[in-house]
């Protein structure tokens, strides 16, 4: 190979991304310099808060038209001038939307042999589902038979909350966008029931599967979902703040929750950043990888071929209309 392709961002959207929003560009091969090492694109995650990091409000930093699209990316080892690692090693970093990139041995992590399909790693296995361990095990405070509910419930990180949850002796309950998303969360992922928030008033449906009261909300959405299940809360709740995916295609901020419901629930509320637990990295793994060999964590991938066509991919992720982590296999 003598080109590298990448994505960059062409304009900074005021409202749900484009395809039009990205380019397409051929550069020159990236080369590896002392003591770095040259790694080939495998799997590319697209995720959600990307879309922050194009408005510039993410906690990772801005982009701006011209950069290069950030992300994680799995890659095989190349060529490498350093002694940690060796032509043929996968390994996770932040390679960006390209084919190839190069990389210092600090920002570079071994994937885990264990973890298979490799593209795991950056979903149940990886980044989403660090965070939803996290917040279970350190931030909700569950108790066998809590009732849980969590939105943008059949996303990677909603999907394992709800299933960590379940194996810890709660009641879950989903929220999501589509007949099929409920079905499989209630028929293969062990949710006791969903809502299509599309089809069905979520305020009555809370009302309906929580009659005496939310005691953990894991929320990935904000918005009026945050307000309904905040008006829904029991005494004692505990709810996660995790994601923004109502505000992310908006410069306009919606109103917060009322707090008379943390008041009235005497609720502690509590925001989820991964980056706080990545030292808890290696427990989560020797966790969680036994529970997906034994098939008691079920999954879905959306995964797109072709760096070319992450544009088109990270727009249905934008626009609800992925099933399942968002991958782009190299």
């Amino acid at each position: 190979m003598t080109e590298n392709i990448q994505i960059r961002l062409k304009n900074r959207p005021e409202s749900t991304p484009a395809v039009g929003d990205f380019e397409v560009v051929k550069d020159s091969m990236p080369v590896a310099g002392d003591g770095e090492i040259l790694c080939r694109s495998l799997y590319l995650s697209l995720d959600p808060y990307m879309r922050g990091q194009i408005s510039g409000r993410h906690i990772s930093g801005a982009l701006h038209p011209g950069d290069m699209m950030r992300g994680e990316t799995i890659s095989e080892v190349v060529t490498s001038d350093h002694p940690d690692y060796q032509a043929g090693d996968l390994v996770a970093h932040q390679g960006g939307w390209q084919c190839y990139s190069v990389a210092k041995a600090s920002d570079l992590t071994a994937v885990d042999r264990r973890i298979n399909p490799h593209s795991l790693a950056l979903g149940i296995l990886g980044m989403p589902g660090l965070t939803a361990y996290a917040g279970m095990t350190y931030l909700a405070e569950l108790k066998k038979g809590d009732r849980l509910v969590v939105s943008a419930a059949s996303g990677a990180v909603g999907s394992m909350v709800g299933q960590i949850a379940k194996l810890m002796g709660c009641e879950v309950i989903g929220i999501a966008g589509s007949d099929e998303k409920c079905r499989w969360l209630t028929e293969q992922a062990g949710f006791e029931a969903c809502i299509n928030y599309k089809i069905q008033d979520l305020a009555e449906g809370l009302i309906q599967y929580c009659p005496d009261g939310i005691d953990v909300y894991f929320d990935n959405v904000g918005g009026d979902t945050l307000e309904a299940a905040m008006w829904q809360l029991s005494l004692g709740a505990r709810v996660v703040l995790c994601g923004l995916m109502a505000q992310y295609n908006s410069d306009v901020m919606p109103p917060g929750p009322n707090p008379a419901t943390i008041i009235k629930a005497r609720a502690t509320v509590r925001g989820l950043v991964v980056y706080d637990f990545f030292d808890k990295k290696q427990e989560f793994l020797d966790k969680v990888i036994p529970w997906v060999d034994q098939g008691r964590i079920s999954y879905q991938e959306d995964v797109t071929e072709g760096i070319e066509n992450a544009p088109a991919a990270f727009v249905r992720l934008m626009s609800g209309k992925n099933f399942g982590k968002t991958i782009i296999k190299f």
